[in-house]
Formats: C-alpha cells, structure tokens, sequence
C-alpha cells in the first residue's frame, strides 16, 4: 500500500495517493454532519446553534493537534525520500514524545477553563447550557484525536493513504449508527450526539494505532532505540510547531469569528452552524489534495528531484482551480436545498441568512483552494513559517474585516461573510508573489 511518490507518472502518483486522503476527510465530514442535521432536525435551533458553536472550538483544539501531526509528517515524508530509515525511525519516537505530552496538557487546559469559554465566544444563555453538556462529553475524545491523526500522518507520510481511510469510514459508519441510536431512540440530546463522536474516535485512533504497531518496525522500539537527539527534536519542533501555530492561528481567527457572530443571536448562530458545515465539505477535497501535494513535493524534495515539483506544481493548480470552479457554481446554485436539509423549511430566517453566507463564500473557492496548495508547497519545502504569515494574512484580514464592517449598520452580519474571501485573496496573492520572486532569483 505505501506509494514512492517520487517515480512514475507526476499526476497519476499524486491523485492516486490523494483521493483515498480525501474520501477519509468526507467520510468525516459526514459524520460531523450527521451531528448537526440529527440535531438541528430533532432537537431545534438552540441544540444546533450550541452544536455548531462547539464544533468550532473542537475544530481549533484539533487543528493544534492535527498541525503538530502534519507538521511531523512533513519531516518523515523527507527521510523517506531520502531513504533514511534511521532518521525516520529517530523521528517518529521524538514527535510521539513531544505531541503526546501537548496533547495530555491540551486536555488539562480544555476542562480547566471550560466555564470561561461562554464568556469568550459571547453565547447566550439560551444556548449556554447545551452547549456545555456537549463539551463536557466531547473534550474526552481529544486523546482519541491524537492517536488517529498522529499515525494517519505517519501513514500517508510513507504513502500509505488507504489504511487511514479505511479507519476513518469504520469510524464514520459507527458515529451515524449510534448518533440515531443514542438521540431518536434513547433520546440523550446533544449529550447523546457527543458520546456517538467520542466512541467513534476512539475506535478509529486506537484501531490505527494497533494496524501501525504490528505492521510498521519504524514505530517499534528496543530500549536502547529510546533516545532523542536535540539535532532531531529540534528540527521536528520547527515543522511542527510552525505548522501548529499556522493551523491554530487559522482557526482561532475562525473562533473569533464565531465570538462575533454568537453576539447576533441564536438565529444567525444556527445559519453559521449549518452553512459553515456545507462549507467546510464542500472545498474539503481541495485541502486534503493540498495535504496529499505536500507529501508528494516533500518526498520529492528529500529526494532533490526538482523537476518533478516543477510538474507537480503546475498540475496541482490547474486541477485544483478546475474543480474550485466546479464546486462554486453548485454551492451557489443548490444553498437553499442544502440549508433545508439542516433546518426544518419553516425556518424562514435561518435559511436566508445561511443562502446569503453560501452565496458569497460559494462564489470564491478558488481563493481558498489556492490558498491551501500554497500552505502544502511552503511546509514540503522546509519553509513552514511562510504557511504561518500567509495564515496570519488571511485570518488577520478576516478577523479585523469582520469586526469593522459588521458594526457598520449597513453591512451588519453580511460584512462578516464578505472579509472571508478578501483574506483568502489577499494572502494568495502575496504566496505566489514571494514564490515566484524567490523562484526568479539565482
């Protein structure tokens, strides 16, 4: 199953390792949305509205994970192009150390200020108390979140995209089936969709743990093998945290953003909660092609095969922008159907306010599709922290657009949705600028 990525045919090599990554990343997004379409079809607008307002939160805390993960599996992706398997090894054991203690830390600090988090993301009381019965329960899956994204990394790193998928669609399948039994049939609430989350992460994280243990020596150690040289935690530590604060900081501008909309009310709250799901799955595929591309430039890379980034690269762009363009004209044309799978049709309000957010994202992924191909190419290049500035554009512009255009009376909550796609463009622009600046200079 692990695919070189640095023979054979350049676009053929990339998609086949890719869509295995992106049809585990929609199965997920499946599951997410089977959370809120249950509860936004059977428990009413204020259990959506908490659902989504904690899905945004979870998305920050995993995005820290999942960052110092890709991060690492960056640096495996070159020793395994470069065909160093004593350096990969070395690698694999200083990243579990370090991400497995951040991860229990991570976990302390979640529970610890989980009565501050009202307070910071400005949820109404109406909304507070499920949304707090939902984090309770789901907070305990953040181990089940290292575990599964820590190997998957490491899988798809050595070009093993399909074993994480199989994982992930066991978990996906799992999550539905009890989502219907915990919240129709025995009538848990939110609580209820919580635990269906936390039972199916830990299947699949302890699951790929296990298949990664028994069939990868890489990640088996003798007790003479647990050392960690400072030449190797240090250079782990530079992708990792670097990509760790570029996935953070992306989605903690996206957490401020949901602190912004929760202060217009639970109307707008369950509009966001709905729309944003329809959004993430809808360019889902072009961020996981993005991940997908970075192994393949990363492996590459270690394995100073320069033409064959050249190609990649301009293969990647073009498919990516093609089906950007695809997916745009179908969110555009089909919000209102997909908002009422969401949201009961007498929901007048929230079904307006989510087609006019679908409207005004859906017409611009490209922005965003470009966007995560550049984050791939800088963190496969050893550059992560040009993934970080370019973060910090986009969300930066995003964050500040948002509160400045929101309080202008006729913007209101339109102005939100409008700085989303001027931040994506804005560090598009400056990614390929300083690519090709860099690539013209000798």
């Amino acid at each position: 199953m692990n695919q070189d990525l640095t023979k054979g045919p350049v676009m053929k090599s990339m998609l086949r390792f890719a869509v295995p990554m992106i049809l585990g990343n929609l199965l997920q997004q499946c599951y997410n949305i089977a959370d809120t379409l249950i509860v936004g079809r059977f428990l009413g607008p204020n259990a959506l509205a908490a659902v989504g307002s904690s899905f945004t939160l979870m998305t920050f805390i995993t995005s820290i994970l999942l960052g110092l993960c890709m991060g690492s599996g960056a640096v495996f992706s070159i020793r395994f192009g470069e065909k160093d398997e004593t350096g990969l090894k070395e690698g694999v054991f200083a990243s579990f150390v370090l991400i497995s203690g951040l991860t229990l830390f991570i976990n302390v600090i979640a529970f610890g200020f989980l009565e501050q988090i009202q307070v910071f993301l400005r949820v109404p009381a109406q909304v507070w108390t499920s949304m707090r019965e939902y984090l309770v329960v789901i907070f305990s899956g953040i181990i089940a979140t290292f575990l599964y994204n820590y190997f998957a990394s490491f899988l798809r790193a050595i070009g093993n995209s399909v074993v994480p998928l199989i994982f992930l669609a066991c978990a996906s399948v799992l999550n539905i089936a009890l989502d219907l039994w915990f919240v129709l049939r025995l009538g848990w609430g939110v609580s209820g969709a919580a635990q269906a989350t936390v039972i199916s992460q830990y299947v699949s994280g302890i699951g790929i743990a296990v298949y990664a243990l028994k069939r990868y020596p890489q990640i088996r150690f003798q007790r003479g093998q647990c050392r960690i040289r400072f030449s190797c935690i240090k250079e782990i530590a530079g992708f990792s945290i670097l990509t760790c604060i570029q996935q953070s900081v992306m989605n903690l501008g996206i957490l401020m953003v949901q602190g912004l909309v929760n202060s217009f009310g639970p109307t707008v709250m369950a509009a966001f909660a709905a729309a944003v799901k329809i959004d993430a799955f809808a360019y889902m595929p072009v961020q996981d092609f993005g991940n997908a591309f970075s192994t393949f430039i990363a492996q590459n890379f270690g394995a100073n095969k320069e033409d064959r980034i050249q190609q990649g690269l301009k293969g990647a762009v073009i498919l990516a922008l093609l089906f950007c363009v695809v997916i745009s004209i179908t969110v555009w044309l089909f919000a209102e159907p997909l908002m009422k799978l969401f949201v009961e049709a007498g929901e007048v309000e929230i079904i307006g306010e989510g087609v006019r957010y679908l409207h005004i994202e859906g017409a611009f992924y490209c922005g965003i599709g470009l966007l995560f191909l550049l984050y791939g190419l800088y963190r496969a290049l050893g550059k992560p922290g040009m993934s970080v500035v370019l973060t910090v554009i986009s969300l930066g512009t995003r964050v500040a657009l948002s509160y400045v255009l929101s309080a202008i009376p006729v913007f209101g909550v339109v102005g939100i949705w409008w700085s989303i796609p001027i931040g994506w463009f804005l560090a598009d622009m400056i990614g390929v600028g300083c690519y090709l600046v860099k690539k013209k200079k000798p």
